[in-house]
């Protein structure tokens, strides 16, 4: 289980400012950007704090602002793998999308970290009930979820790919 505490969020204004300061929901309406506030909760983690593990039930997504977390995954006989470190300003978390809404794999503070924590249920229910809603949400959550998998697929061939075969810098 993290270790977590919820962190000061103040009014529901301060709240909605919170989210829609963020580039990433720069392209949500306001009515939009009220129904993610209704779905979110402001809350700290320590240092070291596991915020999920890897195959847990994915039922939240982070906004993170301000501290990294580093996505990892249990290699047996290695323990765990950082594929990626996310720094503040990423959205983490999208297993929540796709039955069977487990974690693909964990997230742990590597600093105290800040977030806006995201019911992921009440967030499917709303996109359900609002297809503009789930539109603009797909379209904000689709482009992460490629950039994670090209980000793992080039951590991938770093670590077992060819010495001569390693990927080109750009």
């Amino acid at each position: 289980m993290s270790t977590h505490q919820r962190a000061g969020g103040g009014t529901a204004t301060d709240l909605t400012a919170r989210i829609s300061s963020h580039p990433f929901f720069a392209a949500l309406v306001p009515h939009h950007l009220g129904a993610l506030r209704e779905t979110c909760t402001p809350v700290s983690y320590p240092q070291g704090a596991r915020l999920f593990t890897e195959g847990g039930p994915a039922d939240h997504f982070w906004l993170l602002e301000h501290g990294d977390v580093a996505l990892d995954l249990q290699v047996p006989g290695h323990g765990a793998l950082v594929l990626e470190t996310l720094p503040a300003g990423t959205l983490l978390g999208w297993s929540w999308l796709c039955p069977p809404y487990r974690w693909h794999f964990g997230a742990v503070a590597r600093t105290a970290v800040t977030t806006l924590r995201f019911d992921a249920g009440l967030v499917l229910r709303r996109c359900e009930a609002d297809p503009s809603f789930g539109y603009a949400m797909m379209r904000l959550v689709t482009p992460v979820i490629i950039d994670r998998l090209q980000a793992t697929r080039l951590r991938l061939l770093d670590l077992y790919g060819p010495p001569g075969g390693r990927r080109r810098q750009r």
